[in-house]
């Protein structure tokens, strides 16, 4: 039975636990249908790209940019640079959120800077012209509100890429590399709950205020954050042939 591919990339993995629970709910899948593996304890597999039908990225408090990389951190790019080149080259397609975007711009050649970060929060995205004959974004024209959270993000989409999404304080909110390959800056698949669920693992990790714990996590529950999830379905579809 093809099935898809939650690769965690959180070395807090009681959170990657509940980010992989928010994927399934968000994908439409069964628990059969999304397999899952950390890459902070588990190299990707070689066969990986033959094993699976699709593949989609966590998010991390790790950055592209981060001057000091552990060998973990070095190695687990290095994986997701194989994830992202195998899409590129026309493998099982793949979904890169919040660090892997950075990941895959690199790999592209494109820049990543500390100059465009958000804090927690359900922030409005546009979708741009060229997002309007994209199958997961032109539904969702012209725009929509996802739950943002990253201290680095681009100027503008790497080469090769077709920038597809964007905000005022982040240029670069979801990209398109060929037919076969996403990433998107925002976290498109948690849930309000999910979302002021996981501020608690990452309290005084630099996202938000410590002190404004309360009143950001009460504005995250009060937010209607429903389209990013529809995003990540019709990402299934195409992964799945459904």
């Amino acid at each position: 039975m093809a099935s898809l591919l939650y690769v965690g990339v959180r070395p807090e993995l009681d959170a990657a636990t509940a980010e992989r629970a928010s994927f399934r709910v968000a994908l439409g899948v069964r628990p059969d249908e999304l397999d899952r593996i950390d890459l902070v304890t588990t190299p990707l597999p070689d066969d990986a790209g033959e094993r699976y039908a699709g593949f989609v990225i966590g998010g991390s408090p790790f950055n592209a940019t981060d001057a000091a990389k552990s060998d973990t951190q070095r190695r687990l790019e290095a994986d997701l640079e194989r994830i992202a080149q195998r899409a590129i080259d026309g493998g099982p397609p793949a979904f890169f959120t919040c660090f892997g975007i950075g990941v895959v711009t690199r790999l592209l050649g494109g820049t990543v800077t500390t100059d465009h970060p958000e804090e927690a929060s359900a922030a409005e995205v546009r979708t741009t012209p060229a997002a309007a004959a994209d199958p997961l974004f032109g539904p969702s024209a012209p725009a929509f509100t996802a739950f943002t959270a990253h201290k680095e993000g681009s100027r503008e989409a790497p080469p090769g890429a077709v920038l597809l999404a964007a905000n005022d304080a982040c240029p670069v909110q979801a990209y398109r590399v060929g037919d076969r390959l996403w990433a998107t800056q925002f976290h498109p698949e948690p849930s309000p709950r999910d979302f002021a669920d996981r501020m608690t693992f990452y309290r005084t990790t630099g996202y938000f205020d410590p002190a404004a714990f309360e009143t950001v996590q009460e504005a995250v529950l009060r937010s209607a954050v429903t389209e990013p999830a529809r995003i990540l379905g019709r990402f299934a579809d195409i992964a799945l042939g459904r």
